[in-house]
Order: structure tokens, then sequence, then C-alpha cells
């Protein structure tokens, strides 16, 4: 399953937080990748798209972090996939609102 994740950190633990990145090597468990992960210009934020069987593997690689960062967590799917299964029927497009 993929999840999007959107960490956030405080201005004044920057210089902690990238010291950490810089010297610590990051540990992804077995079941778990990282598709991507991208970093706001501005600083303070950052985003990363994980595939994780198990989503308790998401709580085990970041906890490590907690202290640092705050973590948004977001269960996502392709949007590809979603008109898949609009066409198929499986996602009733006649009854669902238009917002």
């Amino acid at each position: 399953m993929l999840f999007m994740i959107i960490y956030t950190y405080e201005p004044e633990q920057r210089n902690e937080t990238t010291k950490r990145r810089l010297h610590r090597q990051r540990v992804i468990p077995e079941g778990m990748k990282v598709i991507g992960e991208w970093s706001f210009i501005g600083g303070g934020r950052g985003f990363m798209v994980v595939d994780a069987g198990d989503p308790k593997l998401l709580l085990r690689t970041f906890s490590a972090w907690s202290d640092l960062l705050k973590f948004e967590v977001f269960p996502v799917i392709e949007t590809e996939e979603i008109m898949k299964l609009a066409k198929s029927g499986y996602i009733d497009i006649e009854e669902a609102p238009v917002i």
C-alpha cells in the first residue's frame, strides 16, 4: 500500500534535523520501499511516498525521528487505479456527489 508522508519541523530544529540526516544512515525495514522524497525549498517541510505492506512499519521507521519531526501519514492510490475502478463499476460514479 502506498502512503504519502508529510513531515514538518520548527525552524530552530533545522540544524539538528539536517545533522542527524547527514550522520545517521536511514534504516528502511524489510517490507517497506521509499518511492521518493522531496524537500520544500523554503525549509521546514518534506514529503515522502513509501510502499509498505504493513502500516506498522511506518511507526517503526519514523519513531526514531519523533523528537524532531511531526508526521502526517495518508494512504494514497494512483489516480489511474481509481479510473480503472470507476470504469469497471466498482465505484458508482452515477451516485457520487459533485464537489
